[in-house]
């Protein structure tokens, strides 16, 4: 499938920025508290330059190999990179050192590489506790979809919220595909309930974001309280 024009991009992503801002007004909200993530895998340098000059400025990638590739060639480029697919434990390293958030974190032993790498290269890393709020088995994350069970999961979080070189700054979740929007609403609204539990039980901490939604639903997201949206082929297209 041939990549979008130019122009077709930088259409498309002021297109989702209105239906964005839409979206966040008919929610009483300021869209000015949610960014757009351009969601680039399996898509070229130059539709990731075509973004930026659109006025992307985040960039979500899913493979941390393509990711890094892509960093080196567009080094010249002042963007931030998110790390939003699944990270194995020994592609820590390379995550805890190049990239501006990571919204995929999802156990604590990934949790502790991320730490001790993030330690040696000096820096801080945001991350977001991905969660699986659906019960789908295809679904990476936390297994919180039990409301019951999220006192228990209280405790299990308590020793990855003590890493150092972690920063805590929300939760991310991924629901299951349908076409329809408004089956991801329940989701989002679970994500949010959670996020406000969390929040309650660690309230010296920041639980500010929610990473969620995507091209065929960030309206909805948006709608439930999202502050981070992740947008591929609304913007860039469909991948090969």
């Amino acid at each position: 499938m041939p990549e979008l024009t130019t122009e077709q991009i930088r259409q498309n992503y002021q297109a989702v920025l209105e239906r964005m801002k839409v979206a966040a007004a008919q929610a009483g909200r300021d869209s000015a508290e949610i960014r757009l993530l351009t969601v680039t895998k399996g898509h070229s340098a130059a539709a990731i330059r075509a973004a930026y000059a659109a006025g992307a400025r985040d960039f979500g990638e899913n493979y941390v190999q393509e990711a890094l590739s892509k960093m080196d060639e567009l080094s010249a480029m002042d963007a931030r990179w998110h790390m939003i697919g699944h990270v194995q434990s020994r592609k820590a390293r390379d995550v805890a050192r190049n990239f501006a958030w990571m919204h995929t974190l999802d156990s604590l032993k990934l949790a502790q590489r991320c730490d001790r790498f993030a330690a040696e290269s000096g820096r801080v890393l945001p991350v977001l506790l991905e969660c699986n709020v659906s019960g789908e088995a295809s679904k990476h994350g936390w297994p919180v979809w039990d409301e019951s069970r999220w006192s228990a999961f209280v405790d299990e979080l308590r020793p990855v919220l003590e890493l150092e070189q972690l920063e805590l700054r929300g939760l991310m979740t991924m629901p299951p595909y349908d076409p329809d929007p408004e089956a991801a609403r329940p989701y989002f609204q679970r994500l949010r309930r959670l996020r406000d539990f969390l929040a309650g039980q660690y309230p010296q901490l920041n639980w500010r974001e929610l990473s969620m939604g995507m091209s065929h639903d960030f309206e909805t997201a948006v709608q439930e309280g999202a502050t981070m949206i992740r947008v591929g082929t609304a913007i860039v297209g469909a991948r090969d």
